[in-house]
């Protein structure tokens, strides 16, 4: 056993926290497995898609950005978004590398 249990978080995992929370709601798990590979969709899309009003929609969508599970951009009127496969390969790869240098 790790003795050092109150040492510091490896830098690597500060930005994953967010986006480990975002994903442990049901919803935002089916909101994310709405998009195809490489697909934009906007907040009507979504909710067309889904059972939830499209301002539950955007709340969720809200989360997810911010724990930069998804990406997006404003195009006209209406806000697009993508999954940021960058981002969640980088934070999972940090779990997967400490669990075969640590575990």
């Amino acid at each position: 056993m790790k003795i050092a249990y109150a040492r510091e978080i490896p830098l690597v995992w500060k930005n994953i926290s967010k986006a480990f929370s975002a994903l442990g709601d049901e919803q935002r798990q089916r909101i994310l497995l709405t998009f195809d590979r490489g697909e934009r969709l906007n907040v009507t899309q979504i909710a067309e898609a889904s059972t939830l009003s499209r301002p539950a929609v955007s709340h969720h969508l809200k989360i997810l950005r911010e724990a930069r599970v998804l990406a997006s951009s404003k195009e006209g009127k209406e806000v697009f978004y993508w999954i940021d496969k960058a981002f969640l390969q980088e934070a999972l790869g940090a779990v997967l590398d400490y669990l075969r240098a640590e575990v």
